[in-house]
């Protein structure tokens, strides 16, 4: 018959095991709840069809008009690409836009979290109440697309028109597009209009070397560099309307 003792022993033992494997199950716990709280169930994304883009800058004036943008800065521009030897020359348009990666470097380099992906849809946004106006993320951005508002002293840079976005509304860049180069959309979606579009048609983007997992996507677009007219003995012109005159 056991003693008293070790009933006590046996008792503690017990509770000791029971309350380790509550305490294994507590910490556990939050994490899967964290998860698949925070599991993004939206993923916008914008497709730029080059081949309907005429370099109307309309997408440019329609995002100055809704932000009130500075002067000489931009959230949205348009590259003119010249390239070719007479007379076999050929111009082409590359729309420029923050590509709301899906690995942002802007995001890494931010000190006070000013800069940050909202979890639930993927766009990338800036708290300006709480940027200091530092500029590590225009530095760290690979695609130029941001500038420091020299009204407000802060980033500035496309954000999806997330105010437009949030009422059911499309970018206001894809809302004034006569010629509907631009598609918007949640590609999480296999039935939105850009999940097809993606699913028929070959895509590119910007920078892909860069491993910043972008959610902008070409068709049909010409990535030629000013670089590339001595590589290949060509002529190479890119213009832009932004006050930054070289491409990033």
């Amino acid at each position: 018959m056991a003693s008293d003792s070790s009933k006590k022993t046996l008792s503690r033992r017990q509770f000791l095991k029971v309350g380790a494997a509550a305490a294994t199950t507590a910490a556990t716990l939050p994490a899967t709840v964290a998860s698949a709280t925070t599991k993004q169930s939206i993923h916008y994304a914008m497709v730029i069809d080059t081949r309907r883009c005429i370099g109307c800058h309309a997408c440019s004036v329609a995002c100055k008009t809704e932000f009130e943008v500075p002067l000489g800065e931009s959230r949205s521009w348009v590259e003119y690409v010249e390239k070719g030897i007479f007379p076999n020359v050929r111009r082409s348009f590359l729309p420029r836009l923050c590509n709301h990666c899906d690995e942002p470097d802007c995001v890494d380099v931010c000190p006070t979290g000013a800069t940050y992906k909202i979890a639930s849809n993927g766009i990338v946004d800036i708290t300006k109440d709480i940027c200091i106006g530092c500029g590590y993320c225009i530095q760290a951005c690979p695609y130029g697309a941001r500038f420091l508002n020299p009204e407000t002293g802060t980033a500035d840079k496309c954000n999806f028109c997330l105010h437009r976005v949030s009422e059911g509304l499309v970018p206001s860049c894809v809302n004034t597009c006569q010629g509907r180069a631009r598609i918007f959309g949640d590609i999480n979606d296999p039935d939105s209009e850009i999940s097809r579009v993606l699913a028929t048609n070959a895509v590119s983007v910007l920078r892909p070397e860069m491993g910043t997992k972008p959610n902008v996507f070409y068709i049909d677009a010409d990535h030629t560099d000013e670089r590339d007219a001595e590589r290949y003995n060509t002529y190479v012109r890119i213009d832009t309307h932004r006050r930054q005159k070289r491409r990033v």
